[in-house]
């Protein structure tokens, strides 16, 4: 029994709360993460964890063994950390989670020069708008536009805010009229984002600061905001689409933007990262470099 790798799944199985999520951030199976705990009580002649069908529970024993384990191990990371830190370049596959639509549009803009500045490291994009684990599944960092994050034990790094605008393209609005305020959205066709909450009742703050809300309707839904951008190019109404979606296509004069005076709750885009004491190169570059691109976004 290797006893370093045992102590190190037994770690990784009472931080990350279970034996699939440990056996993700070890890339193991779940068969070896249970093998090397068994093989850890073992030789240690105790049981360290309680385990029930659907949890577990460490025992007074596993207390007291996880605490030095974790001391241990932590001496054993900064000491490599110590030798290698002078040849830190990034390197390595760098596995990344992004939205479809900003992984589409965006992230592929800048992800060649990326590549380019760091010969080193290659990259296995995920590109989807459904939640990810990233330690469940394996990612070291994943690019998220959202409203507000959900609480949890990532790094959350915020790299820049992105309004949504209504856009419609000139020949709609000669056809249908332009909305001046809100309350004018319930007599167009509305283009909806439909994993997006309250998609049908957008809320607004006007210029004096009061609130307006309003209930829309439209002949399409979609959950992806590049069929949705289509269709407003296409003519068939307006959409409400994040501005990295729109802003080329705005600034020709393919589309028009309307009510721009009254706000909307912006996206924030973040990177997020597991939490580690010292971050691997590889994502530390990634961070860097979205954090400097985004320093003054193309919207």
């Amino acid at each position: 029994m290797d006893q370093l790798a045992a102590m190190k799944s037994f770690r990784a199985v009472v931080e990350t709360q279970g034996f699939s999520a440990a056996a993700a951030q070890l890339q193991i199976s779940h068969t070896a993460v249970s093998r090397q705990v068994q093989q850890l009580e073992a030789l240690l002649g105790v049981q360290l964890l309680n385990r029930t069908t659907r949890r577990f529970a460490l025992t007074e024993a596993g207390q007291t063994y996880y605490a030095h384990s974790q001391q241990i191990l932590d001496q054993l990371e900064q000491a490599a950390f110590a030798v290698t830190q002078h040849q830190g370049k990034p390197s390595g596959v760098l596995r990344i989670n992004a939205p479809m639509s900003f992984g589409l549009e965006e992230l592929s803009f800048w992800l060649p020069a990326f590549l380019a500045a760091h010969p080193g490291v290659s990259v296995d994009l995920v590109c989807n708008d459904r939640f990810v684990d990233l330690i469940e599944e394996g990612f070291d960092v994943a690019l998220r536009l959202a409203y507000q994050l959900s609480d949890s034990t990532l790094v959350v790094k915020r790299l820049a805010v992105c309004d949504e605008w209504w856009v419609a393209t000139p020949g709609y609005l000669r056809r249908h009229g332009t909305p001046q305020v809100p309350a004018d959205l319930a007599a167009h066709n509305c283009l909806v984002y439909s994993l997006m909450q309250k998609a049908t009742q957008p809320h607004f703050i006007g210029p004096d600061g009061a609130g307006h809300s309003v209930t829309v309707r439209g002949s399409l839904q979609a959950n992806s905001g590049i069929a949705l951008r289509a269709a407003a190019m296409a003519g068939l109404g307006l959409a409400l689409s994040p501005a990295f979606l729109v802003h080329r296509e705005v600034a020709r004069g393919e589309l028009v933007r309307v009510l721009g005076d009254y706000r909307q709750p912006p996206l924030t885009l973040s990177a997020l990262y597991p939490q580690s004491r010292h971050l691997s190169p590889k994502v530390r570059a990634l961070v860097d470099y979205a954090a400097e691109h985004y320093r003054t976004p193309r919207w």
